[in-house]
């Protein structure tokens, strides 16, 4: 099992290869190295939305206004974003780069993340918006660059969703 600091390390190198300054999330357990990482540096300016769909608007302002950003969230609070995708990033053309932590497979206990979980690839297929969910940390960097990359070429939205097996997951008691 990878440490926290590795993938999380790998994203961030990405995020500042591709100027991608602007981190916006929804809190998560599995995302805090990620998150405590952004804090940390000066690149990154953090932000807290309140609610996905929020962070959706938020990214979209800022590519609007010449930012890159980033916006990271739980697969439960996808749920929240598809209005949001097909009515402004997808209708508009707006990159946004959505980093997902994968619950709701792998030992989950609560049905609700379960169920939440496999929402994600088919909203993203009927929008027409490419994801990717990572296992690997030897697979992370590439993906995650070439991910960047096409949204920003292409004007598309992209999902990557980060499983457990990458990062460990949020554990719990046996």
């Amino acid at each position: 099992m990878p440490s926290d600091s590795a993938w999380a390390g790998v994203v961030l190198a990405a995020l500042r290869k591709h100027d991608v300054r602007l981190a916006v999330y929804v809190p998560d357990k599995v995302l805090i190295p990620l998150i405590d990482g952004v804090h940390a540096d000066p690149f990154f300016t953090a932000f807290t939305a309140t609610r996905e769909e929020e962070g959706v608007g938020i990214c979209a302002g800022a590519w609007m206004g010449g930012l890159r950003s980033i916006l990271m969230m739980q697969t439960s609070g996808f749920g929240n974003v598809p209005n949001a995708l097909a009515s402004l990033a997808v209708a508009y053309q707006i990159p946004v780069v959505m980093l997902v932590s994968e619950r709701g497979s792998l030992g989950e206990v609560n049905v609700g993340q379960v169920w939440s979980s496999r929402v994600v690839a088919p909203v993203c297929d009927a929008l027409g918006i490419p994801h990717q969910t990572i296992e690997r940390l030897e697979d992370l960097a590439f993906v995650v660059d070439r991910s960047i990359v096409q949204a920003h070429a292409t004007q598309t939205p992209v999902v990557l969703v980060l499983s457990p097996l990458l990062t460990g997951g949020k554990v719990f008691a046996a």
